[in-house]
């Protein structure tokens, strides 16, 4: 019964002290909040840390929830709240290190599996700022007012930077593909193998 409440019934019971309801939106976002901060830091282990960090803020400030509000909005927030406060803590601790490709990757999907490594890599090269509202856009869905007020911004700024960030990590995609044509691949006839 509980896991069918709307996230904002479970947060308001949360803020009056129920603190049970916060497992059931645990499980609703630990994975995409560590998808969320995987994507924007490379590192796996903070990541962890930081999706303990944000339930942790959730319930400690659980009474500046306000009714009406988006939780998926506020919880982003705090989410963003406790990246800057552990890179601030930790400067060194959110640097990319280059992601491990699995050791076997079935042929059918070895296309797919390298379009997308190439991809995150791509993503990880992109200014903070400009991961984030990507990572907040299109992966965490979270529509355009809602990053708007969490950037303090207008919608339409929001939609200028997203297309800023598409631009910039479409030309960062390339870059990394047209690099990367530099492995051997067996009796493919491929071209352009520039270095």
């Amino acid at each position: 019964m509980t896991n069918s409440l709307p996230d904002e019934d479970l947060m308001l019971q949360v803020r009056e002290g129920v603190g049970e309801m916060l497992a059931v939106l645990f499980d609703r976002y630990q994975s995409p909040l560590f998808n969320f901060y995987c994507r924007l830091t490379g590192d796996r282990v903070a990541s962890e840390d930081l999706v303990q960090d944000v339930f942790f803020r959730i319930l400690k400030y659980r009474q500046s929830y306000r009714p009406g509000t988006p939780f998926r909005a506020w919880m982003y927030q705090i989410a963003r709240n406790a990246r800057q406060d552990y890179h601030r803590k930790h400067p060194q601790a959110l640097r990319f290190e280059p992601e491990m490709s699995p050791a076997i990757v079935s042929i059918d999907s070895a296309e797919v599996e390298q379009q997308t490594a190439l991809l995150h890599r791509a993503l990880l090269t992109l200014p903070e700022e400009k991961r984030e509202v990507l990572l907040l856009s299109r992966f965490q869905e979270l529509k355009y007012e809602e990053i708007a007020c969490m950037l303090d911004c207008e919608v339409g700024t929001v939609k200028v930077r997203i297309h800023r960030a598409l631009r910039e990590l479409r030309a960062a995609f390339e870059k990394l593909a047209s690099g990367d044509v530099n492995r051997p691949r067996a009796a493919e006839g491929q071209k352009g193998s520039l270095q």
